[in-house]
């Protein structure tokens, strides 16, 4: 049971894997194939936090030293608090330390802050050498691995700092995901279920009919290998029309606008991206039924999905209203001073908009702020 997912961009075309057991083979996968070889070098920086290595770190090694390569590695503090231009020092660090060239592959082994970070390094160590991303986390897979988006925070604002940067490769093995958490498997449901409501009413389907949304225990393995293989092949697909997010991309903001916001404001230590994202969702979904573009039944849909998986869907207690609205001002996706919000039309479309009065984002947060 494996997908191959093309990316195809007119100059760093890649493959995303989905393949159970491929973390062992991770560096046979690296050297590609007799036609298609991938010419990554042989020195690599394998980045990582302590948390992901105890689990994963030794057989990382292996597969690649079994292939050939010399890795040295680079292990990071785990958090999203962590995830700063003084942090990516460290990086920087270790490729000098181990004398990575331009030919030299930065590896990132975890979630999306350390895909985030390490893709930012390898896009600015000597002006850009190669990085394969190999996510351990669902919403790694799903979203962060795949696209070239990288970067680090602002004090003010989630990834103000950041390049597009595309790996070489895209490796993922859904076995990993057994020593997740189950918040983090579960908030990452959040961008299985986002995928459904922008682009794949098929996908959205399939979660429906699931039981439970809540952990990978309660998931089969043909269930988990079709949310991964539709999600990979969204993202894919919107990637390779719209690389650096001048136009369809914007899409995959979904529930992100207002979700960026409440993360920012609660310092990243109550919600986790996936749970923002939620809550963004909900608000996103309710702004598109104020004005009427979306159907009132298709926001209940996602709602019941979102509660199923054990999402929130309501603002945390004694955030601000106004500091939101302001937070949303700060928003990358701010153009001419006019926040743009992805609202739903339809279960699998979505549009773009900065039609979106000030004061129906406020009735929405107030509908939506802790009882």
């Amino acid at each position: 049971m494996q997908a191959l997912i093309p990316v195809n961009l007119p100059q760093h075309s890649y493959e995303v894997a989905v393949a159970p057991g491929s973390l062992d083979q991770l560096g046979t996968w690296m050297q590609g194939t007799e036609t298609r070889p991938l010419k990554l070098g042989k020195n690599v920086l394998l980045v990582s936090n302590s948390a992901v290595f105890q689990h994963y770190g030794t057989r990382t090694i292996d597969a690649l030293e079994q292939a050939g390569f010399t890795v040295a590695t680079c292990l990071l503090p785990d958090g999203e608090q962590h995830k700063t231009l003084e942090t990516l020092t460290q990086i920087y660090d270790a490729a000098l330390a181990n004398h990575l060239e331009r030919s030299s592959t930065f590896v990132a082994l975890g979630g999306g802050i350390i895909g985030d970070m390490t893709g930012f390094a390898a896009a600015t160590w000597l002006r850009g050498v190669n990085v394969v991303q190999v996510p351990t986390t669902l919403l790694a897979m799903v979203d962060a691995a795949i696209g070239g988006k990288t970067g680090v925070n602002h004090p003010h604002g989630k990834n103000l700092i950041g390049a597009f940067h595309q790996p070489r490769l895209v490796l993922i093995d859904p076995q990993v995901l057994q020593t997740l958490p189950v918040r983090e498997f579960r908030a990452a449901i959040a961008e299985v279920i986002k995928y459904g409501v922008i682009w794949d009413a098929d996908l959205f389907s399939q979660l429906e009919a699931a039981p439970q949304l809540d952990q990978l225990a309660n998931l089969s393995a043909d269930l988990l290998q079709a949310m991964l293989t539709h999600s990979c092949q969204a993202k894919a697909h919107i990637v390779s029309k719209d690389e650096k997010e001048a136009g369809l991309r914007a899409i995959l903001n979904y529930g992100h606008t207002i979700g960026h916001a409440v993360e920012s404001l609660t310092g990243y230590q109550v919600v986790n991206h996936g749970e923002a994202v939620a809550i963004g969702m909900v608000a996103a979904a309710e702004i598109a039924v104020a004005l009427q573009l979306w159907q009132k039944a298709d926001a209940q849909r996602q709602l019941t999905l979102l509660q199923n998986a054990h999402l929130p869907t309501r603002l945390p207690a004694g955030i601000d209203l106004d500091a939101i609205l302001t937070s949303l001002q700060a928003d990358k996706k701010v153009e001419a001073g006019q926040v743009r919000f992805v609202l739903p039309t339809q279960i699998g479309a979505a549009i773009v908009t900065d039609q979106v009065p000030t004061t129906v984002i406020r009735q929405v947060l107030e509908q939506m702020q802790a009882v």
